[in-house]
């Protein structure tokens, strides 16, 4: 059976003690043409997947992709740039679905495992946590490179960078789910619905939030 494939929003996805104490990479401490870039491609990806009809997802997020393609040419050593381009492949093969989106999550894993080797804390460890939403999502051997356990340590070294961010909490409870943890899910859950806003990512936040709850409403039957 096939898994589902999700976006990431990222996310997505650090490490353990030592890199909680470490400064996560901020759009206030990147150069400004990455903090533009990195803006367009977030409020892009979020109003394509919160607000066009779901029949027009897919050939939006391929003009996405093919726009974080170019902003990562233009600054190659770039972290959050290479986790977005990740983000927006694995949400691009969300909406194409089945084995036609295989090459989608090897281009997406690529781009998040470059984002990990040039700065893990970018993004508060979204790349961490995307990379972990993938795994779960995706099929295992020999259809894909879908692992369960690898999953886990992702998305648990995501939470040690992010412990109270929306979309940690959120791709963490949702695993739970996956793997049949239900009451560690809910509280994971109830956890990310007391996230901190992040600003100028309002229409991100509140799609994401409408998913917990969602997700939380179905547990809760």
């Amino acid at each position: 059976m096939m898994r589902r494939f999700a976006p990431l929003r990222l996310a997505a996805f650090s490490t353990l003690a030592a890199l909680v104490a470490a400064p996560a990479t901020s759009a206030l401490a990147m150069e400004p043409a990455v903090a533009d870039a990195l803006s367009g491609l977030q409020s892009r990806w979020a109003a394509i997947r919160y607000d066009l009809p779901e029949d027009q997802r897919e050939d939006a997020y391929a003009a996405l992709a093919e726009r974080a393609e170019r902003a990562v040419a233009a600054h190659p050593d770039a972290a959050a740039l290479h986790a977005w381009a990740g983000i927006v492949r694995s949400t691009q093969a969300g909406a194409r679905g089945g084995l036609a989106a295989l090459s989608l999550v090897k281009q997406a894993r690529e781009s998040l495992e470059t984002a990990l080797s040039l700065d893990p804390l970018a993004l508060d460890g979204a790349a961490y946590t995307s990379l972990g939403a993938l795994y779960y999502r995706v099929p295992g051997w020999p259809v894909s490179f879908g692992d369960d356990e690898r999953a886990e340590r992702y998305l648990q070294r995501g939470l040690a960078v992010s412990p109270d961010g929306l979309d940690s909490l959120y791709f963490w409870g949702d695993y739970l789910h996956e793997q049949g943890r239900d009451r560690e899910a809910r509280q994971a859950l109830r956890h990310a619905l007391e996230a901190s806003p992040r600003p100028g990512r309002e229409r991100a936040d509140a799609g994401r939030r409408a998913e917990v709850r969602a997700l939380l409403d179905t547990l809760d039957d």
